[in-house]
């Protein structure tokens, strides 16, 4: 399925040619990168070694949030189904980790099963011994969104005096381990709740270098009034800033994700819309799932530099009778290397954690650095994956439909109920009546006093009218090419009318459509367009 170009000097001119971008990723990964982690041990200090089903499953959605957030009940509503395994309860139900995946039957795959299947990427689990696995399983069901995604649900993270109970295994490292390999993280919030305990801030600590996967819900915004969203919005953002430590604002959708009637139906319009942008959201991972797992790999291959380069300490340093002070004088070293191999700060290991890793490894077996294997990364990042990037685009072009489906997705795509059906340039879309006709008689006053010759003004007359509506001049181009529909450079009674709708439109905050709609065109120029 690959083409070797060439020589040994030539590849490393030219890339490889590759059919898919999946097949691409796993050859680059074993050939190249592999290789460096290996002789490393990148694998005992940060990551395991991927494998094919990491390259080849369905994107994947992390929920992490405090107990009795709505992070179950969130599946429930995405999927409209319950899933086996599901409790949903104001204290800790969930407690374990569940995947939530396509299978042709309903059943349930315990943890130690699941970590031994070649065909799930849950292999490297094992890791984290039986005190997780006996807390990890898998919930397959033939759901329609489970098609095109698997949903990770998480046990709920304590506060109080319940988070000083150990689970048996580091929870912070297994989120971390997901947050690696999935395609999104939500974070949900209660919104009667938004103090953040310390679990739950060492788990959003640990999703550092992620921060681009992560969303957040604030959840069962309908249990509270206006102005008290407005405050607690305010004090979920202020909270984050204090943890998330980037300049960028995290994206924060707000609502009710369940079945249920809404408490407080006062924002109803505003729950749809946020709705809305997060189900885009979520239903654009499949599309992009290629370019992910692409960006995911180049962020894995400049760690794996990082960490090779600093294999370098021990010839520098000194052996065993050294190691105190080699510990001690990282911070030291990383700026050397940094700027010796022009290598990111960004791209270095928390300095605190490796320290803490070093005092317990043998630094005489490190391995001297290899200038070959790091050449193989370079070429990788410098030739091989361009080549990929541009795949990566005509796989998306081939399948420009390609979206989450089924379930909560579907039920507000068409119909009466879709967002924003019967609103602002859909207002009136079901009237036998032409919508525009009710405020005509007002129109008509004004389009009388601008000069009409033969029925029509011209758009001289007509642009002094619209500017009063103090719009920019792009949005009113907009409108007059809308409503000029026999395309004659002047308005009649009708297209002026129109224009003042539309007009109308714009000003109520409701955007314009691209091409008018039906129900729109004036009576008398239906055959025009016909």
């Amino acid at each position: 399925m690959f083409s070797w170009l060439g020589t040994d000097d030539r590849r490393k001119r030219d890339p490889e040619v590759f059919q898919t971008v999946s097949d691409g990723l796993k050859k680059l990964y074993k050939t190249k990168l592999l290789p460096l982690e290996e002789s490393y041990k990148f694998h005992e200090f940060h990551s395991p070694a991927l494998e094919d089903a990491d390259f080849d499953n369905k994107p994947m959605v992390l929920l992490v949030g405090q107990y009795s957030t709505g992070k179950t009940s969130f599946i429930r509503y995405l999927l409209e189904q319950d899933f086996p395994g599901m409790r949903i309860g104001p204290e800790p139900t969930t407690d374990s980790f569940i995947a939530v995946m396509h299978g042709d039957t309903e059943g349930v795959i315990p943890g130690n099963a699941l970590v031994v299947d070649p065909k799930k990427p849950f292999r490297k689990l094992n890791a984290f011994g039986n005190a997780f696995l006996n807390r990890f399983v898998c919930a397959q069901l033939p759901n329609p969104v489970l098609e095109s995604i698997s949903v990770i649900d998480t046990p709920g993270i304590l506060s109080g005096e319940k988070q000083r109970i150990s689970r048996g295994y580091d929870f912070a490292a297994v989120l971390e381990w997901f947050a690696e390999r999935v395609d999104r993280i939500i974070l949900l919030f209660d919104a009667h709740k938004l103090d953040i305990s310390d679990e739950f801030s060492d788990v959003i600590k640990a999703l550092k270098n992620h921060e681009d996967k992560i969303r957040v819900v604030l959840n069962k915004a309908d249990q509270i009034e206006t102005q008290q969203l407005m405050r607690v919005y305010g004090a979920l953002m202020w909270s984050l800033g204090k943890i998330v430590n980037t300049p960028e604002v995290i994206r924060v959708y707000i609502g009710s994700f369940w079945s249920h009637p809404l408490l407080i139906p006062d924002n109803r319009k505003l729950f749809e819309a946020e709705e809305q942008d997060l189900f885009k959201d979520i239903q654009s991972l499949p599309r992009n799932a290629a370019l992910r797992k692409l960006n995911d790999l180049i962020k894995r291959a400049r760690l794996a530099k990082a960490y090779s380069l600093k294999r370098e300490m021990p010839t520098v340093f000194g052996k065993d009778n050294k190691k105190k002070e080699l510990i001690a004088s990282l911070g030291d070293i990383y700026v050397r290397i940094e700027r010796e191999h022009q290598i990111s700060p960004g791209d270095f290991p928390n300095l605190k954690r490796m320290q803490d890793q070093l005092q317990s490894q043998d630094l005489t077996k490190f391995q001297p650095l290899k200038s070959r294997l790091l050449e193989a990364v370079d070429d990788m990042l410098a030739n091989d994956i361009a080549g990929l990037m541009v795949l990566v685009r005509q796989e998306e072009n081939q399948r420009p439909n390609a979206a989450v489906k089924g379930g909560a997705f579907d039920g507000t795509l068409n119909g009466p109920f879709g967002h924003g059906y019967g609103e602002g340039a859909g207002e009136g879309i079901d009237d036998a009546e032409w919508v525009v006709s009710r405020d005509k008689p007002a129109y008509d006053e004004i389009f009388y006093t601008l000069s009409p010759v033969n029925g029509k003004v011209t758009g001289a007359n007509a642009k002094r009218e619209m500017v009063k509506s103090k719009l920019p001049n792009t949005v009113l181009g907009k409108i007059w090419k809308l409503a000029d529909i026999d395309k004659d450079g002047m308005l009649d009674d009708e297209e002026f009318a129109l224009a003042n709708h539309l007009i109308k439109v714009k000003l109520e905050g409701h955007e314009l459509p691209a091409d008018l709609p039906a129900h729109l065109i004036p009576p008398s120029k239906r055959k025009i367009v016909e």
